[in-house]
């Protein structure tokens, strides 16, 4: 059985504020840094390839082109 709960109002004091955004000056001056920006140690990058036919039957995957670009690691299927 479901219950109500029932909040005071005091709880939403941020409705209708205009709040400090510490990190606001960084993101429209473009310092802030993302993790999309970002490179790390042994960093990996991954790739999705999907196929361009719905419900199709996969026989086989050759994979040896891939693994021969510099860069590669690994190729999962």
């Amino acid at each position: 059985m479901a219950t109500n709960v029932v909040l005071v109002n005091e709880e939403f004091d941020v409705v209708g504020t205009r709040p400090i955004r510490p990190d606001g000056n960084d993101k429209v001056t473009g310092r802030a840094r993302y993790s999309a920006d970002m490179t790390l140690p042994r960093l990996l990058q991954g790739k999705i390839l999907r196929s361009p036919h719905a419900h199709a039957r996969i026989k086989s995957i050759d994979v040896s082109k891939a693994l021969a670009l510099p860069g590669v690691k690994a190729v999962v299927t």
